[in-house]
């Protein structure tokens, strides 16, 4: 059987009443999400931890929650997102479209949007980890851009970007997301 757009097997372990290590989950990741202003876009979280040190314990699923683009303070993300390629769909993005989309992420407020620039630009107060798992993307900067393929890995440090898939296949991105502290003197950056 096929799977479907965003779908990816998630184990879990924990320990049982004994202690000892088991699987609390083995199926696939439940919260899956498309976004009503990207096309072909498919995010999964995969884990959140709400603070540092992480709490080990046999708690329920965090991903149940409702969906929110930055982990909480303290916290960490770890998710898939699969961006389908762009089309004119994304020269028809305004303001108000680009804040829908993050919305649907759980922050408005995270949206850049310029006119002229991506349509998608956007900035958070988080360390991002990104490694491209499939297909080819390109990173886009204020002042430059980068094309990232299969196998690249990238340290985003709170800097204003947005991710455009050139080509015409998807682009799959494994991300981790922890939650961060800008320095007073990048604070106002962009």
């Amino acid at each position: 059987m096929e799977k479907k757009k965003g779908e990816i097997r998630r184990l879990v372990t924990g320990h049982n009443e004994q202690g000892k290590a088991i699987f609390t989950h083995d199926g696939m990741a439940p919260s899956i999400h498309t976004n009503p202003k990207r096309v072909g876009y498919y995010l999964t979280n995969l884990w959140m931890i709400d603070e540092s040190p992480a709490k080990i314990n046999n708690n329920p699923d965090p991903t149940s929650r409702p969906l929110q683009l930055i982990p909480e303070k303290n916290g960490s993300v770890v998710r898939i997102i699969e961006f389908g390629p762009e089309g004119d769909w994304t020269k028809n993005l305004h303001a108000a479209d680009a804040k829908t989309a993050f919305g649907a992420l759980g922050t408005e407020k995270a949206s850049t949007f310029k006119e002229g620039g991506h349509p998608l630009m956007h900035r958070t107060e988080t360390v991002d980890y990104a490694l491209i798992l499939e297909g080819e993307i390109y990173l886009v900067l204020d002042e430059e851009e980068r094309l990232m393929k299969q196998g690249d890995f990238l340290v985003e440090r709170g800097t204003n970007h947005a991710w455009a898939n050139r080509s015409d296949k998807p682009c799959r991105v494994l991300f981790v997301l922890i939650d961060g502290k800008f320095d007073p003197s990048i604070q106002q950056s962009t």
